[in-house]
């Protein structure tokens, strides 16, 4: 039985684990940390102090593509995420009521997304995989370098910070976004391509909540979320188990007139504020569960080490953020790393791990996350520049033709969207993951329909307040 190390055990390192499992391995996962603690899922979350995964504590979904590939490929697991109280959420709920054909479509049953908190996510997959008979963790554990063959050009296994050669057939880069493999790599005298970087351009706030009732203040008008992207801020709420919800504020990196979100005060009078989100923040409503807390935003990174552009070690692969890092504010990590992880393991398989499977799985991670990658680039800097516009007392720049090609400009793509169900779905499955830019934006039915649709009346769109006014708001208030 071939066997794979699996560096890092995260949430991409644990669904790797799950998939190569499934796929004949026996698996060794070194996570570096302690093992979450035990007995009863709400008083294990609580407990569980996460020094190396700072964002696990952040609003987080999983989208489309994450339950697609959960039910697929997970089934049980799923299962236990809504026996432990977490969500389902319909995306056909969000249909704007403008549409007028309501009857569901082929393809709807995969709009759905997953209302649950990282840490109960992580939680039961960690213990799902635990008890696989064929993976064994080694917690406390520190890599510290490949061991090669003596052509280095195969992995036989790592090198630990205590000293231990572990032997391997497969290395299983998930060490998120330190992509430590890059460093295992120049360590053996490996030259290491270089990564594609686009920053974010962002910075975020967010903070942890609790309904005191059962039903829901107002709508999700994203389907698996309330709220929005305005000319000057952006602000979402996302439901997650047994009546939780996170609230996350995002505003121009640098912005020093936006910089006391980090206070309560500022940060709930900012959050009330935001069309859709002020009913769940409402006094008596709901309780605020922890501080608020700076959004660590690391720019978009495509891994050249995941990708075509490193020749490549037999037996070494990256998943998760060691692969691809994509903004926050969209989403799609946790998701991209569930799929990516099962299609790698397919790609494995009973294969011999040689140059050739290298370069096959270079293929997949630049096949999988190039698409999602240069997206989130190209929506970050058309976002930063409408901000810094707007931020610094200008008019927001209307994109050019020549900028945006032939296609529709995004604010009528907006408006179609409003009025029009291909046009929504098409939108919502780009933003779910499941289908790609380019397949979605570039279909000439698409494009057609967008051009047809009527334009929308500004006074029927919700109206999040100007830069003036959400400045007066956050600093007008104090406390908690």
């Amino acid at each position: 039985m071939p066997s794979a190390t699996v560096v890092g055990g995260s949430i991409a390192g644990l669904a790797t684990a799950l998939a190569l499992s499934g796929a004949g391995y026996e698996v060794r996962v070194l996570e570096r940390s302690a093992p979450p603690p035990e007995g009863p899922v709400e008083q294990a979350v609580r407990d569980w102090h996460r020094p190396t995964v700072p964002q696990a504590i952040h609003s987080h979904t999983l989208t489309s593509v994450g339950v697609r590939t959960l039910r697929r490929r997970a089934p049980q697991l799923l299962t236990t995420l809504l026996e432990a109280g977490a969500e389902l959420l319909d995306l056909l709920e969000a249909l704007p009521p403008l549409v007028e054909d309501r009857a569901r479509e082929v393809g709807d049953d995969d709009l759905v997304a997953l209302g649950c908190r990282r840490t109960v996510l992580e939680l039961l997959l960690y213990r799902t995989v635990r008890d696989l008979p064929q993976v064994r963790f080694d917690h406390g554990t520190v890599v510290r370098g490949l061991a090669l063959d003596a052509s280095g050009e195969r992995v036989r296994g790592v090198h630990t910070a205590h000293g231990e050669m572990l032997p391997a057939s497969v290395v299983i880069d998930a060490t998120g976004r330190r992509a430590e493999s890059r460093d295992w790599l120049a360590a053996a005298g490996i030259t290491v391509a270089e990564d594609l970087v686009e920053p974010s351009a962002i910075t975020g706030y967010s903070r942890q909540y609790r309904l005191r009732g059962t039903g829901r203040p107002g709508p999700l008008n994203r389907g698996n979320a309330t709220g929005g992207v305005w000319d000057h801020y952006a602000a979402a709420l996302h439901p997650a188990d047994n009546h939780h919800f996170a609230v996350a504020v995002m505003v121009p990196p640098g912005d020093r007139a936006t910089a006391r979100l980090r206070e309560p005060g500022a940060f709930t009078a900012a959050a009330r504020a935001t069309p859709g989100i002020g009913a769940w923040l409402a006094p008596g409503v709901s309780d605020p569960l922890t501080p608020v807390n700076v959004i660590a935003c690391p720019p978009n990174t495509l891994r050249g080490t995941a990708t075509t552009r490193q020749r490549p070690v037999a037996g070494l692969f990256a998943v998760g953020d060691a692969a691809c890092v994509t903004n926050p504010l969209y989403g799609r990590g946790i998701s991209l790393a569930l799929d990516h992880a099962f299609r790698l393991a397919d790609l494995l398989g009973d294969a011999v791990p040689d140059q050739a499977l290298g370069q096959a799985a270079a293929r997949l991670a630049d096949q999988y996350f190039t698409p999602w990658y240069e997206f989130a680039a190209r929506e970050d800097a058309e976002r930063a520049v409408q901000w810094k516009a707007v931020t610094g007392g200008d008019r927001p720049p209307t994109p050019s033709q020549e900028q945006r090609g032939n296609g529709p400009s995004p604010a009528q793509v907006r408006a179609a969207t409003l009025t029009d169900g291909l046009v929504w779905r098409s939108v919502t499955r780009v933003i779910m993951g499941l289908t790609t830019p380019a397949a979605a934006f570039g279909d000439e039915k698409f494009r057609a329909r967008v051009q047809q649709a009527s334009p929308i009346d500004p006074a029927l769109l919700p109206a999040a307040p100007s830069r003036d006014e959400f400045l007066h708001l956050i600093a007008a208030e104090e406390g908690a």
